[in-house]
């Protein structure tokens, strides 16, 4: 995820170079309490720009799903600044392959080396958005395509890649009330699994009444046709 402040340059002819330190450093702290809610990592700081990491030092399952959540936080968070002059961002988001390396750099200018294209992407990304919104490659989009709802931007020449890019602009989260079915995951029937689902609801209603208890049979007495164990 790349972050930007927009307009930082007239805010700089605005405000004393105090003020404007403030609050850019108001700014940087928002944008990091509220990514680091959604198991973001503030990489770097880059002036007004923000580099956040989902997936890195640590990886989690739903990391597009979080980013694009910490995305539309950062947004209200910024919307919401009691600033002496009103502040906007554009994010720009971009899932892929990338390799973090060792720590470069020393002192406030340490940070950690990354390898791939996907940083580049998501600068790229930002530079398309418009105040206030969240723009995202199509590769993140497929990853949540049913869990937010989007507007298509198109195919967008993004400088330094030969081929144009599908761009989105995220909306917000989808209506659809259950997450499974926001998924995309068909609701099928079980067929042929009579037995097994009468054991399993024989062990729920004794898990209800207080008696629940596990219990698995060694895999040389799984049956090959059914290959389940009773818990």
């Amino acid at each position: 995820m790349f972050c930007d402040l927009v307009g930082s340059t007239a805010l700089s002819a605005q405000l004393d170079p105090e003020d404007l330190r403030e609050l850019i450093g108001l700014y940087h702290v928002t944008v990091t309490e509220t990514v680091t809610r959604f198991n973001g990592f503030v990489a770097k700081y880059m002036g007004d720009g923000v580099l956040i990491y989902f997936g890195y030092p640590k990886a989690y399952e739903d990391d597009p799903e979080q980013a694009l959540r910490a995305g539309l936080a950062v947004v209200d968070a910024i919307a919401s600044l009691a600033t002496s002059k009103p502040v906007q961002v554009r994010i720009g988001i971009a899932t892929g392959l990338a390799v973090v390396g060792d720590l470069i750099g020393s002192g406030s200018s340490q940070e950690q080396a990354v390898v791939g294209e996907i940083p580049n992407i998501a600068a790229r990304l930002q530079g398309l958005a418009e105040p206030n919104t969240v723009v995202l490659s199509g590769s993140t989009r497929e990853l949540v395509r049913s869990l937010f709802e989007f507007a298509d931007l198109g195919l967008q020449e993004l400088k330094g890649f030969v081929a144009p890019q599908r761009v989105w602009q995220v909306l917000g989260e989808s209506t659809v009330d259950n997450r499974f079915k926001a998924s995309g995951a068909d609701e099928t029937t079980f067929v042929g699994r009579e037995e097994e689902l009468e054991a399993l609801m024989r062990r729920w209603q004794q898990a209800k009444g207080g008696k629940g208890r596990v219990r698995c049979f060694p895999a040389s007495l799984v049956s090959e046709n059914r290959g389940w164990c009773s818990r």
